[in-house]
């Protein structure tokens, strides 16, 4: 039987969700707990990656058991065992076909900025000294909405197939001393957000224009992007499914 888990993470201490040698990961620290619970050897697959220091306000995972699972004991249980940066939300019992990545049809990522030097938010958000110009950068992220083919913002190492992606949504919000990057797409190249957050960035800085930036991702040439912006600012925030794929629903 397949079931998709909900999760959310801080993943400050990680090195990103896939599991990797020598290196901590997400997907490790949780497949070791599922198997626990479960005992039954698990290797979950999740929604998508996140690098090191990105978090997740909501990434799902999907897993195999040969028996049905209580809902509400199973993320009871599974929290018991998880540490406190990781947290089970919801469980879903779905089609033994569902796929946590191949289903999703748009994922939505959020970048948080602060304009405030907080201590305590140093993990959490990216700091910046000055006032960036939000009309200029919302102009700027307008643009990406007109465009498929986003080789500018892909890593160079990527084993992508293609660089193609649909953007539904890029957009800037301010209030107070908090700004937040929302982009939503059916998909996202590795390292895209940072490297079209730390684009932006540069055009709320002024030093590039709008035009410029609209030629930047036109010229398909990563070294025309600008740096990545850093990880920590970063969560992935929602991962949505066709309605139909989910057939039990935990409150």
């Amino acid at each position: 039987m397949r079931y998709f888990l909900e999760i959310a993470y801080d993943g400050t201490l990680y090195h990103g969700w896939q599991i990797q040698p020598n290196a901590r990961a997400v997907q490790e620290v949780l497949d070791d707990c599922l198997s626990k619970v479960l005992r039954h050897p698990i290797s979950s697959t999740g929604s998508g990656r996140t690098d090191t220091g990105v978090h997740a306000s909501q990434q799902f995972v999907h897993f195999d058991v040969p028996e049905a699972l209580d809902p509400a004991q199973m993320v009871y249980r599974f929290n018991r065992l998880l540490p406190d940066d990781i947290v089970a939300k919801n469980l879903y019992l779905v089609p033994d076909e569902a796929h946590a990545r191949y289903d999703a049809f748009a994922r939505t990522y959020h970048y948080h900025i602060t304009l405030a030097k907080d201590p305590f938010k140093r993990f959490y958000a990216t700091y910046l000294n000055r006032q960036p110009d939000v009309e200029k950068m919302n102009e700027a992220a307008a643009v990406l909405l007109k465009y498929e083919d986003f080789t500018t913002f892909s890593k160079v190492k990527g084993d992508t197939k293609h660089y193609n992606c649909n953007i539904y949504e890029a957009m800037w919000r301010q209030e107070g001393d908090a700004l937040q990057f929302t982009i939503r797409a059916n998909r996202f190249l590795r390292g895209m957000v940072r490297l079209v957050v730390g684009t932006l960035l540069d055009v709320g800085r002024g030093k590039l224009t709008v035009a410029q930036f609209e030629q930047v991702i036109a010229s398909q040439d990563r070294s025309k992007a600008s740096g990545a912006a850093p990880a920590e600012g970063l969560y992935l925030a929602r991962v949505e499914y066709p309605e139909h794929l989910f057939q039990t629903h935990l409150k």
